[in-house]
């Protein structure tokens, strides 16, 4: 809430200029392909499958209740569109914005979120695969298969944060917002999975 009333008030307008001024100098259109694939991991379509398959696994398996952990990624939505329709910050201007991955949320995005803070790719990786790297490493039965879960999932957070920036649809400050939205809600998934009250 700290960093939104930062952004709301204009406070990091001068390093969101900067930052997509560098990006803009940066820029290679043999590399928007790439980006644009990029772009896909973090779109509302694959982090939908993601958790829906993860839930469902872990229902499965016998997990019950721990599964609810994954209506996360729901509530992480909510939020993110509560968020764009109360700050008021619109996004790159598109003369410097390059054409995004194909998602639905572009299509819905037009009506649903008025403005471009927080990334909503962003509250979604970070939420998405930052959970399935939990999983992952607390059910591993080997330790190294733990660790590159999360180390994957640092990197494709990581990867996806540069992805919002050189393709400029999102500033800097988007990027932030939505990995600390997203890691907000993130805890409160793992707070949940690892509840005190579970084996009482």
């Amino acid at each position: 809430m700290a960093f939104t009333a930062v952004v709301a008030a204009g406070t990091m307008h001068t390093l969101d200029r900067d930052v997509s001024a560098a990006m803009t100098a940066a820029w290679r259109e043999p590399l928007h392909a790439v980006f644009q694939g990029l772009a896909l991991f973090g779109g509302l379509e694959a982090t939908t499958l993601v958790a829906a398959l993860l839930g469902l696994w872990m229902w499965r398996r016998g997990f019950g209740v721990d599964s609810l952990a994954v209506l996360a990624f729901p509530v992480a939505v909510v939020l993110e569109l509560i968020y764009k329709r109360i700050v008021d910050h619109p996004g790159p201007p598109p003369n410097i914005a390059h054409s995004d991955g194909p998602s639905v949320s572009e299509l819905l995005g037009q009506g649903v979120a008025a403005g471009s803070f927080p990334s909503g790719h962003m509250v979604r990786t970070v939420v998405v695969y930052g959970l399935l790297a939990f999983v992952v490493a607390r059910l591993a039965h080997r330790r190294w298969v733990g660790r590159l879960a999360v180390a994957a999932a640092v990197v494709l957070i990581a990867a996806e944060s540069f992805d919002r920036l050189y393709l400029n649809v999102h500033w800097e400050s988007d990027v932030i917002g939505g990995l600390l939205l997203g890691g907000v809600v993130l805890a409160g998934a793992i707070i949940w999975l690892d509840r005190p009250w579970a084996s009482t």
